[in-house]
């Protein structure tokens, strides 16, 4: 046997037969990592949800020591930019967050239109006919195409009430000083309480589902970096983890639904 069959012999059985691993995550630093408080997201007072899952997941599989916080959402979306916070969860895209923040989606709902049942509101439409209506958002969400134009044409005309959160909204809500809000199958829960339910109906804005995902800072994270923790969330859908996360909150077929989409 010549001295090259032997050596192609040996790459055969030593290495060309090995599968070719990729490197993981960058962990030489501390990295962080922020939830905020949305219904089945990450509700801090159980320190249970979606995204908490998600995180802990994240972190087994990476290996890295990634510091977890809780903090408003417009906050978030300031610290990412800045590059002082390397990621957050359930986040969506916009022209101006694609300039600063990369994205690793793991699921895609719809939005609704929560409102109460004597604004006289039968259709999307009819909310900002009525210039007596107000609409309750969370600070520094956007929501589907067609969610946001109502936002964005309520604030011109001053009739957009602003909240940290979920609860305070469904005050505001209940005691009519706003007569809409905008929900997710996240805050389905809460819509379901007996007094919401009561004196409110939920309107469909009718536009495609909107992918949410992994934000990841582009200030603190490199191109290179932002690819392997979008392996390791494209894995985490592959394997069914994202699916079976989703399944300890929801129905089988509305997690199914949440976490199959096309990106």
């Amino acid at each position: 046997m010549t001295s090259f069959l032997k050596a192609v012999l040996l790459c055969v059985t030593l290495s060309c037969s090995s599968p070719v691993i990729a490197a993981g995550p960058d962990c030489s630093r501390p990295l962080t990592l922020a939830l905020h408080e949305h219904g089945l997201l990450y509700d801090s007072a159980t320190d249970r949800g979606i995204d908490r899952d998600i995180a802990d997941e994240l972190i087994r599989r990476s290996g890295c020591k990634i510091t977890v916080t809780v903090i408003q959402r417009a906050r978030i979306w300031q610290l990412i930019e800045s590059g002082a916070l390397d990621f957050s969860l359930s986040g969506i895209t916009n022209a101006e967050r694609d300039q600063f923040a990369g994205f690793a989606w793991y699921f895609s709902n719809k939005y609704y239109l929560l409102v109460r049942r004597d604004a006289g509101v039968a259709g999307i439409s009819d909310f900002p006919r009525n210039s007596t209506l107000r609409l309750g958002v969370i600070r520094g969400f956007r929501y589907s195409k067609t969610a946001n134009a109502l936002v964005d044409q309520l604030a011109e005309g001053r009739r957009v009430s602003f909240a940290s959160g979920l609860d305070p909204l469904y005050e505001l809500l209940l005691g009519n000083r706003i007569q809409g809000m905008i929900i997710e199958p996240f805050d389905y829960p809460a819509a379901e309480n007996g007094k919401i339910r009561e004196q409110s109906s939920i309107l469909e804005f009718g536009d495609d589902p909107v992918p949410h995902g992994l934000i990841m800072s582009k200030k603190s994270l490199s191109t290179t970096e932002q690819g392997k923790w979008r392996e390791i969330m494209r894995a985490m859908r592959e394997d069914g983890t994202t699916q079976r996360i989703f399944e300890k909150y929801f129905p089988a077929e509305l997690a199914r639904t949440l976490t199959h989409f096309s990106d």
